[in-house]
């Protein structure tokens, strides 16, 4: 039994928005809240930069119906930043400033919500703190629409996105055979080395509307192969559709996209784009068809419209599990996700991993999920995908628009 340790906490995100990553910052807040150990709750402004720059906002001075409508507002409430921290044997400017603040304010809890490069900076900090002598449980609270996080079964924010991926495919279908003279249709979709999102893309066969083909980074793209292919189906059918993952690359490992940007993000990855006019543009010189290419871009991160009850339900869990699991005594760990079926019925449960064997790695499509010729997914994939896009959220509505939450975001002093 561990000892009670008393103290305030802090809530950051970090990383790409997601549909219901403020429901994982209201199971944080909610249950922290409700604690008698833990006497404030701060939300830091934009990540880990708020913690540096001292700017955390008072929770507990929020409205408590304006906090429950964080599980209904999508992006990153609180702030969110891509910034990458410093190993902290060679450079400890960071984490001193981080202590300090956590010695100002008492805080003896740190949850950080993000995906594979925010484990990182939550590994460092709780192995800094734990040098330093200064006690703080530190617990990851997963997030990522990529669903690459690796010792999860899934990630909060992966369901709704694949339900607005396979709802927009199976509209752009639709679109597709409405005149006699069809098209070809290529729609990119994010992931830049796993392609659980351009996966989920076939969920829409469902509806009797699914991608003829299905490009993942998870295998090379030949070009020639894909021209042909798309250009096999059209001729038979009269329209073809295919979904593409940014990041799909060739065999020496380059991106196909690649040539058309040099810019990175604040971890040094390739921004990636532009590939679905690239693709469009190679498939009509070949066949002549009309074409579109269609990029979803940031549309698939926040579309809280078609967010999944059970992605938004899982996201909550995930956030109050962290505080409990913290309050209990943990520390240096992230909450992950383990499927289970009761009398057939999908069920989510939850566990703990250790940080360390989460940061910076990623996690594929396996290899017998996707089809010998590496142009579709199997059966398989669509099973695992297909109980976490289910239900329907309430959907708290203000002149038939969504309203989203409205923080007095008060700064702590």
């Amino acid at each position: 039994m561990s000892t009670m340790l008393t103290g305030a906490c802090i809530i950051g995100q970090s990383g790409g928005p997601t549909a219901v990553i403020n429901a994982s910052a209201y199971g944080v807040i909610r249950t922290a809240l409700d604690l008698e150990c833990i006497t404030k709750v701060y939300g830091a402004a934009n990540g880990i930069k708020g913690v540096l720059d001292d700017k955390l906002y008072d929770m507990g001075l929020e409205d408590a119906e304006e906090l429950r409508l964080l599980m209904n507002t999508p992006s990153s409430e609180l702030g969110s930043c891509r910034y990458k921290m410093s190993d902290p044997e060679k450079d400890s400017t960071d984490y001193d400033r981080i202590l300090e603040i956590f010695k100002k304010y008492d805080v003896r809890y740190f949850f950080y919500n993000g995906g594979n490069d925010s484990m990182d900076t939550c590994d460092k900090i709780s192995r800094f703190m734990e040098k330093s002598g200064y006690e703080c449980r530190v617990i990851g609270v997963p997030k990522t629409i990529d669903n690459d996080l690796y010792g999860t079964d899934h990630c909060p924010g992966y369901g709704s996105a694949a339900k607005y991926i396979a709802t927009t495919c199976a509209e752009v279908y639709k679109d597709a055979h409405v005149y006699d003279v069809g098209m070809i249709a290529v729609i990119e979709i994010m992931g830049r080395h796993a392609g659980w999102l351009a996966g989920s893309s076939a969920l829409a066969s469902l509806c009797g509307c699914g991608p003829d083909l299905i490009y993942l980074p998870e295998t090379d793209f030949d070009m020639d192969r894909f021209i042909s292919a798309a250009e096999g189906i059209y001729r038979e059918r009269g329209n073809c559709i295919v979904a593409v993952s940014e990041g799909i690359h060739y065999a020496d490992g380059s991106f196909v996209s690649e040539a058309k940007t040099s810019a990175t993000d604040g971890f040094g990855h390739a921004q990636l784009g532009g590939l679905a006019a690239l693709l469009a543009a190679a498939v009509k010189e070949r066949t002549g068809a009309k074409v579109r290419g269609i990029e979803l871009s940031l549309l698939q991160r926040c579309a809280a419209h078609l967010a999944s009850k059970a992605d938004m339900d899982e996201a909550f869990l995930a956030g109050k599990t962290a505080v409990l699991s913290a309050v209990s005594g943990e520390t240096g760990k992230m909450v992950a996700f383990e499927r289970a079926y009761e009398q057939g019925r999908y069920v989510c449960l939850t566990k703990l991993i250790p940080l360390d064997s989460v940061a910076n790695l990623e996690k594929k499509i396996p290899a017998q999920w996707i089809t010998p010729d590496g142009a579709n997914v199997t059966q398989a994939f669509i099973d695992y995908a297909l109980p976490l896009i289910q239900g329907e959220p309430e959907r708290i509505t203000e002149n038939s628009l969504p309203r989203y939450a409205r923080l007095k975001k008060i700064l702590a002093k």
